[in-house]
């Protein structure tokens, strides 16, 4: 009986222990795009993908233009071209429409990938200077608010001044 005493002791010590010995957990969060909006590199990466986006639609209207013109130019003299004529003209509008088309395709998924190419780098900054104030400030985890994914929060502290703050941000 009093061997059971003791071990039943022991285990309630060393069970307390470990509850103790636990690493507490202190969680935060942060809406990165609010946090990416106030970066300053982000207005310089916006002016270019702008300036990309303006190039292309600007290709697009000629191409568009053209289209236009040789389909006016077209349905004017349809009458009086034989049918070779015909025939070479009906093929040179179908091939500018599969041009038109494909540079559609083609024009956004460039756009697409100049924005992420230009984009990368200021992200990686963002979640390299996360990371640190996590660090510094012994968060267990950090939660990202602007993606929805927060249903409730209770005593989470929110630590984009602090991060504005690391990248010298007001």
């Amino acid at each position: 009986m009093k061997t059971l005493k003791s071990i039943l002791l022991v285990v309630a010590v060393t069970l307390s222990t470990f509850t103790f010995a636990q690493k507490s957990v202190k969680i935060g969060h942060i809406n990165s795009n609010e946090l990416l909006a106030a970066m300053p590199e982000r207005e310089t990466v916006q002016k270019q993908i702008e300036d990309h986006a303006a190039q292309l639609t600007a290709t697009m209207d000629a191409m568009r233009k053209e289209y236009e013109t040789k389909v006016g130019e077209f349905q004017a003299k349809q009458d009086v071209m034989t049918d070779i004529i015909r025939d070479n003209k009906i093929k040179e509008i179908t091939d500018l429409e599969k041009r038109i088309t494909e540079f559609q395709k083609t024009a956004q998924a460039d756009l697409q990938k100049k924005e992420e190419t230009l984009l990368q780098p200021i992200i990686d900054k963002a979640k390299k200077a996360i990371d640190d104030v996590a660090k510094e400030n012994n968060f267990t985890y950090i939660l990202d608010s602007s993606l929805g994914v927060v249903l409730y929060s209770i005593d989470s502290d929110d630590i984009l001044a602090l991060v504005k703050k690391k990248l010298n941000i007001q």
